[in-house]
């Protein structure tokens, strides 16, 4: 019997453009009569939906089943031939990825909104990824967008049952193919492809108990990946793994992995003398790592994880053809770049950017200073992946030193008194009044566009310390693969003195505005271990009273504080 398709009439919402990781709102908008319908009818008019193959999957956040069974009746509609899901419509965004590129799909929606918070009162999120794995370019969001402000109708199927998401297996639904397959497996096949889990199993066996591991999954997706690769491959105990059970509302936590949302991470760390600590966000692309006594900056664990490349199978077999990071990422890898005679480029926040010179064969290892880090293993960043990279990281450096411990600490500092280091820190500003934050951009656009800031000295009147401008633009970056122009990335003020301190407006929330300040300040290799090795807050304290200064930040967001300082 054929299926009952019926065009449902509608009316535009305005407000419908993805952003860099898509579509973002409360869940009560997403729940208003037609609008994710809305949106996934938008999706399927921008591609060619006849006879795609899709994958769908989310990070198991509140909405997120009862989505899949709508992108069901409007795939159906719409003449897909095949949709591949993820068990209970649950898969991590690089997991996601890695299913796009293994099962050749046409592409993938995914349901999250990663590391914001999840339930009935947060957030849900949707987004395109196309045929590499990687997130729609801006050439498909615009249209997208395009189509949600004049949609008129979309289809569904009607009379059919909720289909099963928890049974594995081949499936029919109206006509349409539909293949449930395992959450976990084809991900941990991958990674088991990319590194040497015999290395860092007889690592972790020969040093236990001295060695511990602590991973958090923040009860978002990653609990369950964490559980297979750490306890049913590495063969520790169960104990290792903590939040790993995926909830709707995670916990009534945030998903973010950093200093200020994995506090029981960090806390359990420093009291039980824990070498290795990392977390996961909400969707699985973002990471942290901490060790007793060491946090590893963003910035800095990307620059690591190249300049140890050459240990990791994966690179040591294909080399490494070049290095990236977003602009607000301290330079550290940049230095790397140069050591070893590699192409290193400066993109704006987004990992699209990444994956066009992926796409080119001109990149492998990549990061944002935003917990991001990845390689071209995939079109996304990888959470998992970077933890996986510094055990192997870790692991490597102790079959090299078997007479000492090398632990998180020990790393940091033989790469800073290699390469020198960036000082850098992140200041987030989160759920801002959007006029105080428009403002505050406006009034730094004025300054950049008079030239205003260059030449002028500011004081630190805590340390006393000075710093003269030497440049302030906006960024703006032309994609050298297909030459696409992105401005106003970014505002950038630079010292002589090599500090640079940058504002963003970021587009990865669902109410309000969020502001980021980026202060970064490098200290050379020589300078001795008391500058090198002294707490990130100290290094930076002048350059922040500084940026403070002359952004007026506090005035235009009526904030005395940041929300999360990483």
């Amino acid at each position: 019997m054929a299926p009952q398709i019926k065009d449902v009439p509608t009316k535009p919402y305005d407000g419908q453009k993805p952003g860099t990781s898509g579509l973002r709102k409360r869940v009560k908008i997403f729940q208003q009569e037609h609008y994710t319908e809305n949106f996934v009818q938008s999706i399927l008019d921008s591609i060619t939906a006849k006879g795609a193959s899709l994958v769908i999957g989310g990070d198991g956040r509140f909405l997120v089943k009862e989505t899949v069974q709508t992108i069901l009746r409007i795939a159906a509609a719409n003449g897909v031939a095949k949709l591949i899901i993820g068990r209970d419509g649950i898969l991590s965004t690089p997991a996601a990825s890695n299913v796009i590129r293994k099962y050749k799909a046409d592409g993938g929606i995914l349901l999250t909104a990663s590391h914001n918070p999840g339930g009935p009162n947060n957030d849900f999120g949707i987004k395109y990824n196309v045929s590499n794995g990687g997130p729609a370019p801006e050439n498909v969001t615009n249209k997208i967008f395009e189509k949600t402000k004049t949609i008129s109708s979309y289809k569904v199927v009607e009379g059919e049952k909720d289909l099963d998401l928890n049974t594995l297996g081949d499936k029919e639904f109206a006509g349409m193919k539909v293949q449930i397959i395992d959450s976990v497996t084809d991900y941990v096949k991958m990674l088991q492809e990319i590194f040497d889990f015999d290395l860092i199993k007889s690592f972790l066996t020969s040093r236990a108990p001295e060695f511990k591991v602590l991973f958090d999954g923040l009860h978002g997706v990653t609990g369950p990946y964490g559980k297979a690769i750490l306890v049913e491959t590495l063969g520790l105990p169960a104990s290792v793994v903590q939040n790993a059970v995926p909830l709707p509302d995670f916990g009534g936590g945030h998903p973010d992995p950093n200093l200020t949302y994995a506090k029981s991470l960090v806390d359990k760390v420093e009291k039980e003398n824990i070498q290795f600590g990392a977390a996961s966000d909400g969707d699985g692309d973002r990471n942290m790592i901490y060790g007793k006594g060491a946090f590893v900056t963003p910035s800095d664990s990307v620059a690591i994880i190249a300049d140890w490349a050459d240990r990791i199978p994966y690179f040591k077999k294909g080399g490494v053809k070049g290095l990236a990071r977003s602009m607000p990422t301290s330079a550290a890898i940049d230095l790397v770049a140069k050591k070893k005679g590699v192409e290193c480029f400066e993109v704006p926040t987004g990992w699209k950017f990444f994956g066009n010179l992926m796409d080119a064969g001109r990149l492998s290892i990549c990061g944002e200073e935003s917990f991001g880090t990845g390689s071209d293993h995939i079109r996304e960043k990888d959470g998992v992946w970077a933890i996986v990279a510094w055990l192997n990281i870790l692991a490597a450096a102790n079959r090299e030193s078997p007479n000492e411990l090398i632990g998180i600490k020990e790393i940091l500092q033989k790469h800073y008194k290699v390469y020198g280091r960036n000082f850098f820190s992140r200041y987030d500003y989160e759920e801002v009044p959007s006029e105080g934050a428009n403002e505050m951009v406006d009034a730094l656009n004025k300054q950049i566009t008079s030239k205003s800031l260059v030449g002028s000295k500011f004081a630190s009147k805590s340390t006393g310390s000075a710093f003269v401008v030497s440049e302030a633009y906006n960024f703006d970056y032309t994609d050298p693969i297909d030459k696409s122009v992105s401005k106003n990335q970014g505002q950038v003020v630079r010292f002589e003195d090599g500090s640079r301190v940058v504002w963003r407006l970021s587009g990865t929330g669902s109410h309000g505005a969020t502001v980021r300040m980026y202060v970064e300040r490098y200290v050379e290799p020589g300078k001795g271990d008391a500058e090198l090795f002294r707490d990130t807050s100290e290094g930076l304290k002048g350059l922040i009273e500084v940026a403070l200064e002359i952004s007026k930040l506090k005035e235009y967001l009526k904030r005395e504080e940041p929300t999360v300082i990483t």
